[in-house]
This record gives structure tokens, C-alpha cells and sequence, in this order.
């Protein structure tokens, strides 16, 4: 399997969320640490459990993003789609079942957010609308059932 492929404002994104980690949660941790061990016995002592627990949850989370950040393909997308779903445009869909519209811009795995609009290219909505065009209609099978979503505009 080729390497994550993720946009370059996904990349930024992460590193601010190393950085955020290692320059302020983690300092804080170890600050809370220290509190808590100077609470007295630490065979009882909730806090210092607490907090060695979420400073081992935050030493894995930087380690999972130094791991992704190292391994990822930064891909710039295309100047102009040419009305063409691809990699890191937005896509504007009809859902005539909701009757609304959404937009989407298609990003890779390490960076989809769907509350955020940013879905992944792997998942089945972002694999249907790949490479198709403004005005095509597309069947997605969810695991809801199959919909229709018609392709409204491509940026």
C-alpha cells in the first residue's frame, strides 16, 4: 500500500497538533504530575494516577503524529479541477432524500473530518464522487442503504 496522501493545509494542521502537544499539554501534564506527587503517598493518590495516565496518552498521541507526519504525501491539488471531482477539491452534492446541499472537499484518511466537511477519499461517498464531473448523478452504497447524490459544483 503507497504512502497517506494528505493536503497541505492537513499537513499544517498537524503540526500545529504536535506542537500544541509537546509545548503546552505536555508542560502542563508534568506540571500536574508534580502537584500531585507533592500531595503525599502515592500508592492512593488519584491525581498522580490521572495524570501519569494522560501524560502516557499524550506521549502516544505525539509519537502517532511524528509516525504520520513522517510517512504522509503531501499533495498539492490541481489549480483547476476542471469541474472534476479529484483529490483536495470541494465538492458541492444534492441530497434529494434530506433535500439539501452539502459540500465536501475530499481529503485523505489522517485528515477527514466529516463535521468539518473534509471526507476521505477512501470512504464511500468520497470513492463514488472521485473523478466524476458537475451534473453527474452517483450511487453510493452506505451502510443505510444505496443513495443518490447528484454533483451540484466542483472547486
Amino acid at each position: 500500500m503507497g504512502r497517506p496522501l494528505i493536503t497541505r493545509q492537513g499537513q499544517q494542521q498537524l503540526q500545529e497538533d504536535l506542537n500544541r502537544l509537546r509545548r503546552v499539554e505536555l508542560p502542563a501534564n508534568v506540571k500536574a504530575i508534580e502537584e500531585a506527587r507533592a500531595h503525599g503517598d502515592l500508592s492512593e493518590n488519584a491525581e498522580y494516577h490521572a495524570a501519569k495516565e494522560r501524560n502516557a496518552i499524550i506521549m502516544a498521541k505525539i509519537a502517532e503524529l511524528e509516525n504520520l507526519l513522517a510517512t504522509v504525501e503531501v499533495v498539492d491539488p490541481l489549480p483547476q479541477a476542471n469541474g472534476r471531482v479529484v483529490f483536495g477539491c470541494k465538492a458541492t452534492i444534492y441530497d434529494p432524500d434530506g433535500d439539501l446541499e452539502i459540500s465536501y472537499q475530499i481529503v485523505g484518511a489522517a485528515e477527514s473530518d466529516a463535521g468539518c466537511g473534509r471526507i476521505s477519499m477512501t470512504s464511500p461517498i468520497g470513492q463514488a464522487l472521485l473523478g466524476r464531473e458537475e451534473g453527474d448523478e452517483v450511487r453510493v452504497v452506505t451502510p443505510g442503504g444505496v443513495r443518490v447524490l447528484e454533483i451540484v459544483s466542483v472547486e
